[in-house]
């Protein structure tokens, strides 16, 4: 009972942390869920779901309607704090200077037009993703959103165990309380559904989410020294919007 207890603990926490779903919270939920990755792609799946509401009238209403509608959906289900990382990954990669000036720019909270930027361009290509989801078979869509956002997850979820912080910080409490092993269960059950539903094109959008993710922890470790929780949040995204695009890429070949 206290093993499914903890359970249920992290995935509120990861609920309560990465959508906007009034979920509640008790004491302890965070601990656990920072400690438990499989919470990431649990998330995912929910967060994913009901995104994709609003593709379920692909077909029926016009696609930049839809689409519209998928890009609100997503930010009214997941907040739009992650994109606050996207902000500041903006300014840092346009920043001058050395790994501290880096650093110092992602803790600064004003707004450079690399923020501006980077800001934009998510969340443009995020909704002309949205218009690729509209004009495929509903199916096909929602399997695709649903695969992105269970593949953002799974990324995060990664981050957290193989990931070494740069500084304390929100980054440091998921990679100090992660470890290797505790991937193979989120990743295991992640990437036997993406099998399981192959050659569903959401079975494309949940690893190319991954991939995606790599960019940014890419870019951290070698220019920041590791990543933060602004890494997180601009990963999210970044994920996202490569795994919906490449979704829609693998329906458009097939």
């Amino acid at each position: 009972m206290a093993v499914i207890g903890r359970w249920i603990g992290a995935v509120r926490g990861a609920l309560g942390f990465l959508t906007r779903l009034p979920v509640g919270y008790r004491d302890g939920d965070w601990d656990a869920f920072r400690s438990t990755p499989a919470a990431f792609p649990v998330v995912g799946l929910v967060a994913g779901t009901l995104a994709a509401i609003p593709l379920l009238a692909a077909g029926t209403l016009a696609a930049p309607t839809v689409a519209l509608g998928y890009l609100l959906s997503v930010y009214a289900v997941t907040g739009i704090h992650h994109l606050d990382g996207i902000a500041d990954l903006g300014d840092a990669l346009v920043v001058h200077g050395d790994l501290e000036r880096r650093r110092e720019v992602l803790k600064d909270t004003t707004t450079g037009v690399g923020a501006l930027l980077a800001v934009a361009i998510t969340v443009a290509a995020l909704a002309l993703g949205g218009l690729g989801l509209a004009d495929l078979p509903v199916l096909a869509a929602v399997g695709v959103a649903v695969g992105a956002e269970v593949g953002a997850k799974l990324g995060m979820a990664a981050m957290a165990c193989f990931g070494r912080a740069a500084y304390e910080g929100t980054g440091e409490q998921f990679t100090d309380a992660s470890t290797a092993g505790s991937f193979l269960v989120p990743a295991a059950i992640a990437l036997s559904a993406a099998a399981f539903v192959w050659p569903h094109p959401g079975a494309v959008a949940l690893p190319g989410a991954v991939a995606g993710i790599g960019l940014p922890w890419y870019w951290a470790n070698r220019s920041l020294g590791g990543i933060n929780g602004d890494i997180f949040g601009a990963a999210n995204e970044i994920g996202r919007v490569a795994g919906v695009h490449l979704g829609v890429i693998a329906w458009t070949l097939s």
